[in-house]
């Protein structure tokens, strides 16, 4: 048996965790993204390698044996049959809410009922799903022809209803906001995407080098995720506790995911719900 928790990510800076790109997308470097949405996921080895990372780092000498100890340890071909389960178990985290740019409001946060399942699930939320193009109370809609609509880049969409969405955010506190069905959710995260062109010059001179122009992808600030936590029985050492982001335990702090953290990519705040203090 697991004891389940879960983690919330807000991005506080874009958030690029990539993808092989294949020979259609050129040199997009194109992000994660969930099979039936097709919305930006962080895989589940990439949050775990973040918190590998800082155990790591936080406990000094101590810290690689006890990431080992928590996250588990890769065994060599030869060690195949010794056991180096990891007590603690993350799934990928997928979006929550996503902001989209919104003449006039400036922003809205937008998602779908496949989004909100999940969410509702992993958090254990007893809420009714929304019904599509469901807006929340503090949305600016304009009143055309006695129809609330949105302007996005891509056209017009209507809202049928306000209501208290307050509850769908992890925070409590509510956004502009709008659901919209399954089907619509891929083309408006492709419209939110946060995009940049990026060079590599040469050392000596400001020339392009060869090979280093592309382009990329994340998701833009202000993006909410969840992640799904799973705890083992921690090997008979239950006075021993998981400290995620230390000894002056919180359930939140700041780290990095994903890539291009050295020019600010990746920064994220992330709380952990259901963890013992």
């Amino acid at each position: 048996m697991y004891k389940k928790a879960y983690g919330i990510i807000e991005t506080l800076s874009p958030l690029h965790v990539g993808a092989t790109a294949g020979e259609e997308a050129g040199n997009l470097n194109i992000i994660f993204r969930d099979q039936f949405t097709h919305t930006g996921i962080v895989p589940g080895s990439s949050v775990r390698g973040r918190f590998r990372a800082e155990m790591r780092q936080m406990f000094g000498t101590n810290g690689e044996a006890k990431s080992n100890y928590w996250y588990g340890e890769g065994a060599a071909s030869e060690q195949s049959e010794v056991k180096n389960e990891s007590i603690i178990k993350f799934e990928h985290a997928s979006i929550v809410w996503l902001p989209v740019f919104c003449p006039g409001q400036p922003i809205v946060w937008v998602t779908c009922p496949y989004l909100l399942k999940r969410y509702r699930r992993i958090a254990g939320k007893k809420l009714e799903i929304p019904d599509p193009y469901t807006g929340s109370r503090t949305l600016k809609a304009r009143e055309s022809q006695g129809r609330k609509t949105l302007f996005f880049n891509l056209g017009f969409l209507t809202v049928n209803k306000l209501e208290d969405l307050s509850d769908w955010f992890p925070s409590g506190n509510e956004s502009p906001a709008v659901v919209v069905e399954d089907a619509d959710i891929s083309m408006i995260h492709d419209m939110a995407l946060y995009r940049q062109t990026r060079v590599r010059l040469k050392a000596e001179e400001k020339v392009v080098d060869g090979g280093g122009f592309f382009n990329m992808e994340a998701l833009p600030e202000g993006t909410i995720l969840v992640f799904p936590i799973a705890i083992k029985n921690n090997k008979g050492k239950l006075e021993e506790k998981w400290e995620p982001f230390g000894k002056n335990q919180s359930n939140e702090a700041e780290m990095y995911l994903g890539g291009l953290e050295s020019i600010g990519f990746g920064h994220c705040l992330l709380t952990l719900e259901g963890i013992e203090k």
